[in-house]
């Protein structure tokens, strides 16, 4: 079994003690659990839930194929699909992660940000380098996102207040070191960074075909839809 070569206990790194800072006073906050029941409301911020299945908005985001898992951004390293390919050009950058077959593509030619108006759901990239590391700047998220999501249960905040920072750095030919900063005084107390080494793997890439055969969530929808039918019919 490989470890961190300094063997943190922690993928932050500021504060120094590892931990989340607190929340804000009023920051929207959603914990599930695959196992349990639970009446999260619209917006499902949670990448993956156990709530009611009125309708396919009640369902995570990852659930949904919208983002997920370990894509981020940020990314985060989770059980298995955690493969990312890093694609540059003399104008952009491009990062495809494995799950959820997500690419995200960033421009490094110096164009201004974009209007507050336009929001994604893995937000508006830009980047540049400074010396050997690229540093990406992404606003301008969506407010059915987290700020952040601490594991795919679990979200904090909103996307419409995060401004996230990330930089990728050569350590050797083996090892590329990313750096995140998530930056939500609505949201959390003080910004806070975390440090994730990456290996480099020879290996493809695979397609992460999140709907195909997907019928789980057709299932549970006709669930729902029957259960409706027989209230209806029993009143």
């Amino acid at each position: 079994m490989n470890v961190v070569g300094d063997r943190r206990t922690s993928l932050i790194v500021d504060p120094q003690d590892g931990r989340l800072p607190p929340l804000t006073t009023g920051a929207p906050r959603q914990i599930g659990s695959l196992m349990e029941d639970l009446a999260l409301q619209p917006p499902v911020r949670v990448l993956a839930t156990g709530a009611p299945a009125d309708g396919p908005e009640h369902r995570g985001l990852s659930e949904r194929c919208l983002v997920g898992f370990n894509s981020g951004p940020p990314m985060m390293p989770s059980g298995y699909n955690n493969h990312m390919q890093l694609v540059q050009t003399s104008n952009y950058v491009a990062i495809l992660n494995e799950m959820n077959h997500d690419v995200r593509i960033i421009p490094l030619d110096g164009r201004s940000p974009p209007q507050s108006s336009l929001r994604q759901w893995a937000g508006v990239s830009r980047g540049h380098w400074e010396g050997d590391t690229l540093v990406v700047k992404t606003t301008n998220f969506t407010d059915k996102t987290a700020s952040f999501s601490p594991s795919v249960v679990s979200a904090m905040g909103t996307g419409s207040t995060l401004s996230l920072t990330e930089r990728f750095s050569r350590v050797n030919a083996q090892t590329l070191r990313y750096e995140f900063t998530v930056e939500d005084p609505a949201t959390f107390a003080r910004p806070f960074s975390a440090s994730v080494p990456m290996q480099k793997s020879d290996q493809p890439v695979f397609e992460y075909a999140c709907h195909e055969g997907n019928y789980g969530l057709m299932s549970i929808l006709r669930g729902a839809r029957t259960l409706e039918a027989a209230q209806v019919k029993g009143r």
